[in-house]
């Protein structure tokens, strides 16, 4: 069984330490969160030739001086599009990797829409293979989950989870079900958890089985509050 201790150690930095003047998932990013002794969240997206690329949306536009799809580049090409707001370029994971070079525990989000997940799970398995350091993906995709779980087994995998839309009593028990399914075909060794969402019984079941509850994305000292009640360690940003 994996060694799951790093994921509740110590706090992760939610797209790296980033703010004031800090870019989300970019060097500078991830050079403070290790700098301040916290582990790194960060996301990954897949190329047009398949290399895994840190990058939260799945649009150029918010971030960079670019516009339209990320997979809808080649890596070459990624690399080179500029921050807006930094000199800094799109890092691949494997670059990503490298620089952290095992000095701070990594969770690695998988941004994927569609069941068609082979393609992204596989440039993230390639850029683990020879990293020595603590990492683990995740993804709200429980697609991600199973295919790791049949392809990269000894790569630490969890699933994201939120409750917050679910208004509705049918929209709770349509979620309640999700959920369930989603847990069944992930079989994850860790969630993710919506902190809007805690404490939860559905989080709380899985923690009674020890399975580890990180939470997202952890702003306030009234989420700190709920983050403690709830979880076992917590993905945050800078207020």
């Amino acid at each position: 069984m994996a060694d799951l201790a790093f994921l509740t150690r110590t706090p992760f930095a939610h797209r790296g330490l980033h703010g004031r003047g800090v870019v989300e998932n970019s060097r500078a990013a991830f050079e403070a969160a290790i700098a301040a002794g916290h582990g790194v969240e960060t996301d990954v997206q897949v190329s047009k030739d398949g290399v895994a690329m840190v990058f939260h949306d799945y649009e150029l536009d918010r971030l960079t001086r670019k516009q339209g799809l990320v997979i809808d580049r080649k890596a070459a090409k990624l690399q080179k599009i500029r921050f807006k707001e930094s000199d800094e370029t799109i890092p691949t994971l494997k670059e990503m990797l490298a620089l952290v070079d095992g000095r701070a525990p990594i969770l690695i989000e998988l941004k994927a829409k569609s069941r068609k997940v082979k393609k992204l799970c596989r440039s993230v398995a390639e850029a683990l293979a020879d990293y020595k350091g603590e990492a683990a993906v995740m993804s709200f995709n429980p697609e991600v989950g199973r295919w790791f779980s049949k392809h990269a087994p000894s790569i630490v995998r969890g699933l994201v989870v939120t409750e917050h839309d679910e208004i509705s009593l049918a929209a709770r028990l349509k979620g309640a079900m999700k959920r369930s399914l989603s847990v069944f075909r992930a079989e994850p060794d860790f969630l993710a958890y919506d902190v809007r969402d805690l404490p939860s019984t559905f989080a709380d079941s899985l923690r009674a089985k020890n399975v580890p509850v990180v939470t997202w994305t952890v702003r306030t000292d009234g989420e700190r509050t709920s983050a403690a009640e709830g979880a076992d360690q917590i993905i945050y940003e800078l207020p």
